[in-house]
């Protein structure tokens, strides 16, 4: 028997093509005859009925099936060039990879189907809003070559979802450490001169501290994108996880969906040592003193969940002379991040005005 729930379409009633999710109306509209689709979507999360979260210790054993998959039919690519494994509509006809431009794309066929999300961060922006972003980005880049800056106009950005983990933990920690507190003496020395001088030395008393912390790691972030590049990716976020909302096919329709490519083991252990850095700096602050030192932290972690999410961005790939550059703009709250050419004449003439100014501010101050 057929899967009734993997052939849902959003379809319009107007003229019966595929409605598409529409971040500046909010709405499934349809993209031949403008026409709004009757579908209805749950655009504010309702608590833990909507937004769930997941065991982790439970998860690591088994996954069930039946949270795998993505309830629409979806097809997979994988760009040779960059890796990442994109998921677009049947009817999506793809040409170059939406995340480097690469005609490199082979069918990509799942062993086993990937673990779905069960929320999202519905996209925001709509592409002229975008498009005024990443002009703006480009003509506030000083030193990038005057080419660049008219490049908004023609360039191409995809609106895409990429993967991320996000997890929780309650950690109650034990610390030691030797706090460290300043006192000065008078020391007498003998000078270049031969004279007898005094100077105030610092000295450190070195006492035993210890203490306990306890603390509720709530959604902390992992990506699981491999089509952007990590240093980007987390300079648009944060994600405003409080906004999230259920996971319904119809948010999806019309884009483009990257797979996660950091299984949730991968993620978990990403995460762990994430909150390992965070809550030694946080035991860190807890100890007295004017310095420390022999800082060792004994955590006990509980009540571990997980969700696995998709976030909303667009992606700007492109290539100057012999370098490819990425731009990514947080498609939920517009925060931009991006690289770009330099151009070493206006770097060098740069340097140059500051030498010039530094030699007249000196001339003028030694007359």
């Amino acid at each position: 028997m057929p899967d009734a729930t993997a052939r849902k379409k959003f379809s319009c009633p107007a003229c019966g093509g595929e409605a598409q999710w529409n971040p500046a109306k909010q709405a499934l509209i349809c993209p031949y005859c403008g026409a709004t689709s009757p579908a209805q979507l749950e655009l504010t999360a309702t608590g833990e009925e909507v937004i769930k979260e997941h065991d982790l210790v439970s998860a690591l054993r088994n996954i069930p099936d039946d949270q795998r998959g993505w309830q629409v039919k979806r097809i997979s690519v994988k760009c040779q060039s960059c890796q990442a494994i994109s998921v677009f509509d049947p009817e999506h006809v793809s040409q170059r990879c939406d995340f480097c431009g690469s005609t490199a794309l082979v069918p990509y066929e799942e062993i086993k189907e990937a673990f779905r999300p069960e929320s999202l961060l519905p996209m925001k922006l709509a592409e002229p809003q975008v498009r005024d972003s990443i002009h703006q980005w480009y003509r506030t880049r000083w030193f990038a070559p005057n080419k660049l800056k008219t490049r908004a106009l023609t360039d191409t950005v995809s609106g895409l979802y990429v993967p991320y983990w996000t997890f929780d933990a309650q950690v109650h920690a034990e610390w030691t450490a030797e706090s460290g507190y300043y006192y000065y003496e008078t020391e007498t020395y003998t000078d270049a001169n031969g004279r007898t001088q005094t100077r105030q030395v610092q000295r450190v008393r070195w006492v035993p501290s210890s203490g306990s912390l306890d603390h509720f790691f709530d959604d902390e972030l992992v990506a699981a994108s491999r089509g952007v590049q990590p240093d980007l990716l987390s300079g648009v976020e944060p994600f405003p996880t409080k906004e999230l909302v259920g996971y319904q096919p119809g948010f999806l329709s019309g884009w483009v969906v990257e797979r996660y490519q950091i299984d949730l083991l991968a993620a978990a252990r990403n995460s762990r040592e994430q909150m390992d850095a965070k809550l030694r700096s946080l035991c860190a602050s807890q100890v007295p003193g004017d310095t420390q030192r022999n800082l060792q932290v004994d955590a006990n972690y509980s009540g571990q969940t997980f969700k696995h999410i998709l976030v909303p961005i667009w992606l700007l790939s492109y290539d100057y002379g012999r370098r490819a550059f990425q731009v990514v703009i947080n498609g939920y709250t517009g925060t931009i991040a991006g690289r770009y050419p330099k151009s070493w004449i206006k770097i060098t003439l740069t340097v140059l005005a500051g030498l010039a100014a530094a030699g007249l501010i000196a001339l003028l101050m030694n007359r």
